[in-house]
C-alpha cells in the first residue's frame, strides 16, 4: 500500500483553516481561559482529564476487566469485544492510550477504545500502563511491552487469532505502540501484525514548520510538550534510546507495516510524517493520512467533530483490511 497524504491548503494561525466543528471547540476553550497542562500542573490536568463527559461509545459484545503479568506487578487492562468479532480466532490490537505519560486512564479512553473496536472490528486490549512522575522511564515502555507479551500468552484464553495481533496508541500511547514495535523486533518477541499510530509522539520537541505555526494550540502546546517529556524521559535528551524515543532509532527496517494518522494542525504533524517517511523508505509499508482542520487529540473528539469520525473510519478500514489480508 503506497502512502496515503491527506492535505488542504497551508494552515494559517488566525484560525481560518481550522475544522468548523474544532473552531467551536476552540472558541470553548478560549472563553473559559482553558490554561497550557504546563501551567496547570499534573494534578489539575489529570482531574480534569478524568472528569470529562463524553457520549457512550458503541455498544459491546463483552467488555472485561483483567490484570497483564508486568514487571512490577499487574497491570490492569480492559478487554473490549466488538459485536462483529467472532467469539473466537478474532483479529486484536493491544492498545496503548494517551496522556502525554503523565494521565489517561481506562475511564477516561473508554470512548477511544469503543471506537476503535467498533471501526476496526477487532479486539481492543486496552491497557493501563504506569504514569509520571510517580514511574519515570522505562516503566510505561516495559508495561506496554509486557502486555503484548501477555496477551500473546493469553490468545486462546481472550479468543484472538496469535497471527493477528496488532499494537496500537493515540498521542503518547502512539510512541509506546512504536516502541513495542522496536522492541519486539530487537528482542525477538512476539510477532505483531501491524501497528496502528494517531498522531504518536515518537520524538521530542523540534523546530519544524508545524511546531512554530500551532506550538501554541489550546490542544498541545510546544511548553507541554518539553514539560511532559522531560517529566517522563528526564531533560537530558542526550541519554534518550530508541524505545523512549522512537524517532531516533538508527535503523526502522523490519518492523511491522503501519498506519499513521495526523492533524494538519497538529504541532506535531511534521516529526510524525518525517517518521513515517522514514518507516517507508526502510522498506515498511505504511499508510500515512493527513487530515486536514484538526489538531492534536482528534481521535478523541468522535462525538463533536465529524471529521474526526470520518478518520476513525477510514482508519478503522485500513486496519480491518490488513487484518483480513495479512502478508508475510
Amino acid at each position: 500500500m503506497t502512502q496515503q497524504d491527506i492535505t488542504t491548503p497551508d494552515a494559517s494561525r488566525d484560525g481560518s483553516a481550522w475544522d468548523p466543528d474544532v473552531e467551536v471547540m476552540i472558541d470553548r476553550m478560549r472563553s473559559l481561559d482553558v490554561k497550557p497542562s504546563w501551567q496547570r500542573g499534573v494534578e489539575a490536568v489529570r482531574e480534569s482529564l478524568e472528569s470529562i463527559v463524553r457520549p457512550p461509545g458503541p455498544e459491546m459484545a463483552e467488555v472485561v476487566d483483567a490484570a497483564a503479568d508486568g514487571p512490577h506487578g499487574p497491570i490492569p487492562v480492559r478487554i473490549y469485544r466488538p459485536v462483529q468479532a467472532p467469539a473466537t480466532g478474532a483479529p486484536a490490537l493491544v492498545w496503548y492510550h494517551g496522556g502525554g505519560m503523565i494521565m489517561g486512564s481506562l475511564h477516561s479512553f473508554d470512548r477511544l477504545a469503543r471506537d476503535v473496536a467498533a471501526a476496526t472490528g477487532a479486539v481492543i486490549v486496552n491497557v493501563d500502563y504506569r504514569l509520571a512522575p510517580e514511574h519515570r522511564y522505562p516503566a510505561g515502555n516495559d508495561d506496554a511491552f509486557a502486555a503484548l507479551e501477555w496477551t500473546h500468552r493469553n490468545a486462546d484464553d481472550l479468543g484472538v487469532d496469535l497471527h493477528r495481533i496488532g499494537v496500537g496508541g493515540d498521542s503518547a500511547g502512539g510512541g509506546l505502540a512504536a516502541s513495542t514495535a522496536l522492541r519486539s523486533r530487537n528482542t525477538d518477541g512476539p510477532a505483531i501484525a501491524q501497528q496502528v499510530m494517531f498522531y504518536p509522539g515518537v520524538a521530542r520537541r523540534a523546530d519544524t514548520p508545524s511546531m512554530r505555526e500551532f506550538g501554541d494550540s489550546v490542544f498541545l502546546t510546544a511548553e507541554d510538550i518539553d514539560w511532559m517529556k522531560n517529566m517522563y524521559l528526564g531533560d537530558d535528551p542526550s541519554r534518550d534510546d530508541e524505545y523512549g524515543t522512537p524517532a531516533i532509532a538508527e535503523s526502522l527496517a523490519g518492523l511491522p507495516p503501519a498506519i499513521i494518522a495526523i492533524g494538519a494542525n497538529d504541532p506535531l504533524r511534521d516529526s510524525v510524517e518525517a517518521y513515517g517517511d522514514r518507516l517507508r523508505q526502510s522498506g515498511v509499508q505504511v499508510a500515512q493520512l493527513r487530515y486536514p482542520g484538526v489538531g492534536h487529540g482528534f481521535a478523541m473528539q468522535t462525538a463533536s467533530v465529524a471529521r474526526a469520525r470520518l478518520a476513525m473510519a477510514e482508519v478503522g478500514a485500513l486496519v480491518a483490511a490488513r487484518f483480513a489480508n495479512p502478508v508475510g
